[in-house]
């Protein structure tokens, strides 16, 4: 059993973006693990395990536009099913 269900990946595209302040707030705010956010200040790429995906959607749609959003659930993955 994994502690953290959801793999949890999107594009964030906007204005002024900083992934140092995205890390923070994704450290201080969400349980998970495995967090990536890089890019620039317009693109940034976020990957994230949790069991809450809709607060990181819900806060990344705070910051810009989102896409390439992808939650898979990585308990069905292990045992063999489609996520």
């Amino acid at each position: 059993m994994l502690e953290f269900k959801y793999d949890t990946q999107l594009l964030i595209e906007g204005k002024d973006l900083d992934e140092d302040v995205i890390s923070d707030y994704f450290t201080n705010n969400f349980k998970g693990d495995c967090l990536l956010a890089v890019g620039d200040d317009e693109l940034i790429k976020i990957h994230f395990h949790t069991n809450e995906p809709w607060k990181v959607l819900e806060y990344c749609s705070s910051l810009g536009e989102i896409y390439d959003i992808v939650v898979e659930d990585m308990d069905r993955q292990a045992r063999g099913l489609k996520g």
